[in-house]
């Protein structure tokens, strides 16, 4: 009997920190005028230094993310990963693209190819990475590679969730490619779990 309670006992209390680290974060971006903003990325992080770097310390592999190249455009034109993540840039157009970047995040060249490069692109220090084609000037795209694990995309209604996210405080930063200061995301403190989403009004440069 006693083995049966304490077996019990040890299920419950596996499920409760099971859902100590299973909340989310939602959020909801709009413009000046109070239209929703997509592709908006939104990513969060401890605000105890102590939890902050455990999560580093503990991110593990980082899964590989794809952009590609399909009728002469980056498809996602925006896209967010963790530092250390492995890219690959397929080229799916029946002609030839060279994939560079200039940006201080992240410098490299995919010259001309067809197909998909026999290498990914790893991408490990934060920051934003523009890109672009030398070929086709109208070709762009923007990663961002951040230093958490915690982060998402805005859909087309301006809404984001971020799962998985352990009980805890975050401080929740914003980024989106047209913004009037990108250099000065906006971000607020939030605590995991806490019921309404956290909501930013975002100041965007006309398109």
């Amino acid at each position: 009997m006693r083995a049966w309670l304490a077996g019990l006992f040890a299920a419950i209390g596996y499920l409760h920190v099971a859902s100590a680290c299973a909340e989310r974060l939602r959020v909801s971006v709009v413009d000046q005028a109070g239209a929703p903003v997509p592709d908006a990325v939104v990513y969060a992080a401890p605000v105890d230094a102590h939890a902050a770097a455990k999560t580093k310390a503990t991110s593990g592999k980082r899964p590989q993310a794809v952009i590609d190249q399909i009728k002469r455009r980056f498809v996602p034109l925006v896209s967010v990963v963790q530092a250390g993540t492995a890219v690959s840039f397929p080229n799916r157009d029946n002609i030839e693209h060279d994939v560079y970047s200039f940006s201080p995040a992240k410098r490299f060249e995919l010259h001309l190819y067809h197909g998909i490069p026999a290498r990914p692109v790893v991408f490990d220090k934060p920051g934003l990475v523009v890109m672009g084609c030398n070929i086709h000037d109208q070709m762009i795209a923007y990663l961002l590679v951040v230093d958490t694990p915690w982060f998402a995309k805005t859909d087309a209604q301006g809404q984001a969730s971020i799962e998985n996210v352990r009980d805890g405080a975050y401080r929740l930063t914003v980024w989106h490619y047209r913004m009037a200061e990108p250099e000065h995301p906006p971000s607020q403190d939030v605590t995991a779990g806490g019921g309404a989403p956290a909501s930013f009004a975002l100041q965007l440069d006309s398109e």
